[in-house]
């Protein structure tokens, strides 16, 4: 009975705080009261207020810094999701600093899912290329993405040299390009996910599975993108589709 409601306590702690931060209730310096004042505040003891600051701290909504005290994180960055998303351009334009880092890059028969996601047949060498996404030095994404090789010999030796994705396609012919299709999924991070978005187990991320391809329909790369759920939020950007609606609507007119 005693541990019932000792879990209820840090969790109504965690509860009633985790609201707060939403809400932007702690100011300009975003710092969380002092631990005595918590505990003075709900009425608990210094175990139920350290068990719901190390689970935020899980769910990614604060940081504890040893010896100056509990700060809330930056907010979620809003990813917006169009034809033509691209990672780098999604954070500086909401002035938060993009870095990737490569995890592993290797040359792989691809597995079903991959081959029919990018029309090859059956085992064909796809490149395989595992990478963490940093916003302003936190992760936020972990992505697994997939090339066909035939379509893009040497593309793994390219990206080893840190160059960008769209200007190594450009070298291939593949000027430009757009997302076909976006499938979402919630589901609860694997251990590897959760150690790379640095979040609990228990605290569920964001799956996205997309489709990119060229300016003729032929499938480029496909990839499946495990993201912090604390951190981020999507939103879907059909601006280009209503600018062409309009421009139709005019030309049909003149």
């Amino acid at each position: 009975m005693q541990n019932k409601m000792l879990h209820g306590q840090w969790q109504h702690v965690e509860e009633e705080l985790a609201a707060e931060i939403a809400a932007g209730r702690f100011g300009d310096d975003m710092q969380l009261p002092r631990e005595a004042e918590l505990m003075e505040r709900f009425g608990v003891g210094r175990h139920s207020i350290r068990r719901a600051m190390a689970q935020l701290q899980n769910r990614g909504l604060v940081q504890v810094e040893q010896g100056k005290g509990t700060f809330v994180r930056g907010p979620r960055l809003d990813y917006r999701l169009s034809e033509r998303t691209r990672f780098s351009q999604n954070l500086l334009e909401q002035g938060r600093e993009p870095l990737g880092q490569a995890i592993k890059e290797e040359e792989i028969a691809a597995p079903r899912r991959v081959s029919e996601a990018l029309r090859l047949p059956p085992g064909e060498p796809v490149y395989h290329i595992v990478r963490l996404g940093l916003a302003d030095g936190e992760p936020i994404d972990f992505s697994n993405a997939y090339y066909p090789v035939r379509r893009f010999p040497g593309f793994d030796k390219a990206r080893r040299n840190g160059r960008n994705v769209s200007i190594i396609l450009a070298e291939y012919g593949v000027t430009d390009y757009i997302r076909l299709r976006t499938d979402i999924i919630v589901r609860l991070p694997t251990r590897e996910e959760a150690r790379r978005l640095a979040q609990s187990e228990t605290q569920p991320i964001v799956l996205t599975k997309k489709v990119d391809v060229d300016m003729k329909g032929t499938p480029i790369a496909y990839s499946e993108t495990a993201w912090a759920s604390e951190r981020v939020q999507f939103s879907i950007d059909n601006t280009n589709q209503l600018l062409n609606v309009l421009a139709q609507a005019a030309n049909a007119k003149d």
